[in-house]
């Protein structure tokens, strides 16, 4: 199947980054603390590679416009593990709920009491521990709108570094706690995510896929010389 690319078509990510100051607030009093915090999203950060080879490099950047306050507010998200949302821990529904989230410089961070639940007590653990040290989230933009998410390249050392700065969005889903979050998404519908950006759109310019391959060919052609050794 492939990815639409009509402008106007909302497409559902899940950007996973490395996600400082996930821990376990202290505690006031003699109660110990069951409340979480920490950053789901972190605005110019780079995200794990959408794909890297010999060729290019892509990676995804949310940019600090792209998420307000007032989004959040207009959404209903879920905050779960692993993106289970049969593992709720939380929620804010349209800025209303248990979830507590604010927004500054360096994204959006959140205070959470888990609940005394299983699923709360396994997540306290693993977050006390340092099992778990991050996060990811969930979000739809339209990706093949340039309004919404830019697309940047620069070339270095023969291979193309492609940035996909995301403006805006159209909604927030969740925020989950996750064991690797800096770990590519390697879901069917990533892959096909991603396929879809690689087909036809040269990591070079915005060449004709036929462009691209010559450019690539040479390339190779022009490593594999340059490793040769002269007689």
């Amino acid at each position: 199947m492939k990815t639409a690319r009509n402008k106007d078509t909302e497409i559902k990510r899940t950007l996973r980054t490395d996600c400082a100051e996930l821990r376990v607030r202290e505690a006031v009093g003699n109660e110990p603390s069951r409340t979480i915090t920490g950053y789901a999203i972190l605005f110019n950060t780079p995200s794990a590679p959408l794909w890297s080879d010999e060729d290019s490099e892509a990676r995804e950047v949310i940019a600090p416009e792209a998420i307000t306050k007032e989004v959040l507010d207009s959404c209903d998200i879920k905050f779960t593990m692993y993106h289970d949302r049969q593992m709720i821990l939380g929620r804010s529904n349209k800025g209303t709920g248990t979830l507590e989230y604010f927004v500054d410089e360096k994204g959006v961070g959140f205070n959470l009491e888990l609940p005394k639940s299983p699923n709360g007590d396994e997540a306290l653990e693993l977050v006390r521990r340092g099992d778990i040290s991050g996060c990811s989230f969930a979000f739809t933009t339209r990706y093949w709108d340039s309004d919404f998410v830019e697309r940047s390249v620069k070339v270095v050392n023969g291979s193309s570094q492609i940035t996909y700065t995301v403006k805006a969005v159209t909604g927030i889903y969740d925020f989950t706690l996750a064991a690797d979050p800096a770990y590519p998404d390697t879901s069917v519908e990533a892959r096909e995510f991603t396929d879809g950006l690689r087909e036809g759109i040269s990591p070079i310019a915005e060449e004709p896929k036929a462009d691209v391959e010559k450019v690539r060919k040479q390339v190779r052609e022009m490593r594999l010389a340059a490793s040769q050794k002269l007689v």
